[in-house]
């Protein structure tokens, strides 16, 4: 019986962690920006990922978006709860639908010794047969140890995607994509 104990002790010590980053919250200046632009009216469709993505961070297990959401969901929800809280989203009556491809995602938790990065590339199509293309490199503290490595990479995706979608939203091309 003792032998059965240490052994599920050691098994339960022994498991992997999820790390999972915050759910998104809106960033002002993101909101700023897209009140700026003259358009409205805008819906955000499906987002799809790249073929390849390993989510696994050094031993200690996957980093994984919250709500059991993908990587390319996060971004889509994110840009949409811009748009709703800039007054800009309609799904009922849309103008402009826009889709995305996250074409790069990837991840370091080890750059340098104790940094890590996100890189996330993303496609943006417009209804309107427009398109865009932006990036982000997102440089963090991570740590050594793999635990507080895992768990401050999972927690850079939230900035690295408010980043992403700053990034969108304040190029020139964007006002292209949200006028029909």
């Amino acid at each position: 019986m003792k032998v059965i104990v240490v052994a599920l002790s050691v098994l339960t010590l022994s498991a992997c962690s999820t790390y999972m980053p915050q759910r998104y919250s809106i960033s002002a200046d993101n909101n700023v920006a897209l009140k700026a632009i003259d358009a409205g009216n805008i819906n955000v469709g499906a987002f799809t990922g790249p073929a390849k993505f390993d989510s696994n961070c050094r031993a200690a297990g996957p980093i994984a978006p919250p709500d059991n959401m993908s990587f390319e969901a996060y971004i889509q929800k994110a840009l949409a709860d811009e748009l709703k809280v800039a007054g800009k989203f309609d799904d009922k009556t849309p103008k402009v639908t826009l889709t995305g491809v996250v074409e790069q995602i990837a991840f370091s938790s080890s750059r340098g010794l104790t940094g890590g990065s996100w890189d996330i590339g993303l496609r943006v199509h417009s209804s309107n047969g427009k398109s865009t293309y932006v990036a982000e490199h997102y440089e963090f503290n991570s740590g050594f140890i793999a635990d507080t490595a895992c768990k401050q990479t999972a927690e850079a995706y939230y900035p690295a995607v408010q980043n992403l979608i700053g990034k969108l939203v304040k190029a020139q091309e964007f006002q292209t994509l949200v006028t029909p």
